[in-house]
């Protein structure tokens, strides 16, 4: 028998040369024309690969099978359930059989070649349809089992409680005990029907059961399956509590580091210690306080109160915000020398506004109600020597808190003393107010033009209040001066300054402004107006000024005289406008940067002010609480008549 060449075998198959010789190629022959011989070997090799390449038992078979189940939960509601859905996915792969023995020679011929194609076809179907046959029957029978289990689970639930191991806490692992025997009359039971409840009846079970449970793992109880793993996977159920966590009383006490405020209520005390308000009364009630739990308490009695029930306090300043923004703010820089600010004190109709208006030109007193000064007064005059602020306060009775206000805010005291009329109430306060700051004392003796005038009379009372004058070997400078005659008035001012420049005043211009308020009041047109003493560094328009509980950007600045300006110095007084509200009289203000710092130490200190306020009203009306019995009970007298 002759070769046959590819050219020949291409003829007989029925293909094309170049699609013969490329699958030829892919079979891994070496034939490169159509002039090639072809043996049977190669024949073989040929149909080995086609078979391979069209899925013939040379490929691995895979099915992929995808399993849904469904099954239904109750929750704690009534009547609810929920659907649970669970899918699993599955791929079966054939095993390789033994390969057979290699087939005899092949006829030569095209009708060979495709016999054994269609049977390679053929094979790789029945196994393919076999496969599935065999996933169909795994599925049925794993659904059949699942089925079997949950049926026994539900009987077993009824009538058997599966044992559980102890567990060896002391370390070690122990090997698990085998399983109880099952008791008589199992088989009788798990044969049976089960009982039909009403699901009223079954409802009540299983809360009752729930709330053994509950109380069994409060008290720390052995473990217990849950119902749900019950019926899930009977044995392999897991456990629900397993170990003891019952809560076991501390036998030492707990010692508390308590934070207290400035000023806390009752509820809040109790809060941080950890106990009930009503213990902090009672033991308020035993140190003879009555108290609510709303009361508002102090910080020295909340700190004896802890003390008392066994804690550590620890007392912590409210002023926290308001010392971080001042550690903000530096006043360094170079120190020039400032004007001194003068305070003018002294009785009634001594004439300390007269005395004002004719060092500065200016006629006021017409201008007061009754001819009595009812403000402060900041005025600024600058004269040969120098310049000099002055403060005016009244002297009347009712304004002694103004008084104290003015001698803190100021340099040199000046106090006006009648020689008519001697020393007065008001004059013995202002000796006492300047002793009090710490302020040197300069006495101007008054209408000295009257004819009834007594200078050595006012020299000799006020020594017996221990102001002496340096004629008779003191340390106080004693001028005589005359509001209507201008006599002494240059005497005065060059003591003012004399006493200035042995303090040696000096302030930081370049700096942000901080100073006094010395009144305020609320204008019609204008709103808040506040009049404030610069004492270091330099105001100007549209700085964010703080003032006690109040703030504001600084809309517009006015001197004494009426004028705008843009910027006042130390030592120089001025009307400011834009503050939220009036800040009282003696509040002091600075000015900071931030406008968010500043509205937040507003708003705390106006609730620090507001608690203050509270616990001062509520400790009132405690202390009057006995002293105010009866007083609105009528009077009863029983008297015998005889007539």
């Amino acid at each position: 028998m002759s070769e046959m060449t590819v050219k020949d075998f291409a003829a007989k198959v029925g293909r094309d040369v170049p699609r013969l010789l490329e699958q030829m190629k892919e079979a891994g022959l070496e034939h490169k024309s159509e002039k090639d011989a072809v043996s049977e070997e190669d024949k073989r090799k040929l149909l080995d690969y086609l078979t391979k390449s069209h899925g013939g038992p040379g490929a691995r078979n895979r099915i992929t099978l995808t399993r849904q189940t469904r099954s239904r939960i109750k929750t704690g509601e009534r009547g609810k359930t929920i659907e649970v859905q669970v899918r699993k996915k599955r791929t079966y792969v054939k095993r390789e059989e033994p390969k057979a023995e290699a087939p005899q020679a092949e006829e030569s011929g095209p009708r060979q070649l495709v016999g054994d194609m269609a049977s390679a076809e053929a094979r790789r179907e029945a196994e393919e349809e076999k496969a599935r046959t065999e996933a169909a029957r795994q599925v049925a029978a794993e659904a059949e089992a699942k089925a079997a289990a949950e049926a026994e689970a539900v009987k077993a639930n009824e009538a058997i409680e599966i044992p559980v191991p102890e567990l060896n806490v002391e370390g070690g692992s122990t090997d698990p005990e085998p399983p109880a025997p099952p008791k008589e009359g199992r088989s009788d039971r798990r044969t049976a029907p089960p009982k039909k409840t009403s699901a009223k009846k079954g409802r009540h079970d299983r809360d009752d059961d729930d709330r053994g449970d509950r109380e069994e793992r409060r008290r720390g109880g052995g473990a217990k399956k849950t119902r749900r793993a019950e019926r899930r996977g009977g044995r392999r159920g897991s456990t629900q509590g397993g170990g003891k966590h019952g809560f076991q009383k501390p036998t030492q006490p707990i010692v508390r580091e308590v934070s207290i405020p400035e000023s806390i209520s009752v509820a809040e005390l109790a809060d941080k210690m950890s106990i009930k308000a009503n213990e902090v009364i009672k033991a308020m009630f035993t140190m003879g306080a009555a108290v609510t739990i709303n009361q508002t308490i102090d910080q020295d009695t909340a700190a004896i109160v802890v003390e008392e029930m066994g804690h550590t306090p620890k007392l912590i300043k409210d002023d926290a915000l308001e010392t971080a923004m001042l550690e903000g703010i530096s006043y360094e820089g170079e120190q020039i020398t400032r004007s001194p600010v003068v305070t003018v004190m002294g009785h009634v109709d001594h004439g300390k506004t007269s005395l004002l208006d004719y060092i500065r030109q200016a006629k006021v007193a017409p201008g007061e109600a009754g001819g009595i000064t009812q403000h402060i007064g900041a005025y600024h005059v600058e004269g040969e020597h120098g310049g000099v602020t002055f403060l005016d306060t009244p002297g009347h009775a009712a304004f002694t808190a103004m008084r104290a206000r003015g001698a803190k805010a100021t340099d040199v005291v000046i106090l006006v003393v009648a020689s008519d009329d001697g020393v007065m109430p008001q004059t013995i306060e202002g000796i006492e107010h300047s002793r009090a700051a710490g302020v040197p004392l300069v006495v101007a003796i008054t209408k000295i033009d009257k004819p009834t005038a007594d200078p050595d009379r006012v020299k000799n009372e006020l020594s017996q209040h221990g102001v002496i004058s340096e004629e008779w070997g003191g340390d106080t400078q004693f001028v005589h001066v005359s509001a209507k005659t201008g006599e002494g008035i240059d005497a005065l001012l060059e003591a003012v300054l004399l006493v200035s420049e042995v303090l040696e005043l000096t302030a930081v211009p370049e700096a942000p402004a901080k100073g006094v308020v010395v009144e305020s009041r609320l204008d019609k047109g204008r709103g808040p107006v506040a009049t404030v003493l610069v004492q270091n560094g330099t105001l100007r328009r549209g700085d964010i000024v703080l003032a006690g509980l109040h703030y504001g950007r600084v809309r517009a600045l006015t001197n004494e005289l009426g004028q705008q300006v843009e910027s006042v110095g130390p030592a120089m007084p001025v009307e400011i406008q834009g503050l939220d509200g009036t800040p009282e009289a003696g509040d002091d203000f600075m000015v900071v940067a931030d406008d968010k710092k500043a509205r937040e130490v507003a708003n705390f200190r106006q609730g620090k002010y507001r608690e203050v306020r509270l616990a001062r009203q509520q400790k009132a009306k405690l202390e009057n609480m006995f002293s105010q019995m009866g007083q609105d009970e009528v009077a009863k007298v029983n008297i015998v008549l005889k007539a």
